[in-house]
């Protein structure tokens, strides 16, 4: 995994996500599935891209059921954004890295 995202847990959602300066891509995901192993590639690229502007964080869903529990994940990969500690958006499917990217432009100055 890229050193530009950090894996974050229940226990550290809070400091990594909630209280981050910058908004904050979170990818709920699992080992076993086929489709977040598709858009890992993309995320990474996205990550090390648009490292100072934007925070790439990646939970795994088997190992934090209470944030997957308390964010209503029913199907992965979703990814939200957070700005300023709250949920502003989020996709369900493994979406290429120009969908993604389009994605986050309606909220994040990208250029």
């Amino acid at each position: 995994m890229s050193k530009n995202i950090t894996q974050a847990t229940d226990n550290n959602f809070e400091q990594e996500v909630l209280r981050s300066d910058l908004p904050v891509l979170v990818d709920f995901w699992a080992p076993w599935c086929g489709p977040c192993l598709m858009v890992a590639p993309a995320i990474e690229e996205i990550a090390e891209t648009y490292q100072g502007k934007l925070k790439v964080v990646k939970v795994n869903v088997d190992e934090n059921p209470r944030l997957s529990a308390s964010y209503q994940i029913l199907s992965i990969p979703t990814l939200i954004l957070f700005k300023g500690g709250q949920p502003v958006d989020s996709v369900i499917g493994a979406l290429p890295k120009n969908r993604l990217v389009s994605f986050l432009s309606k909220h994040l100055n990208l250029s």
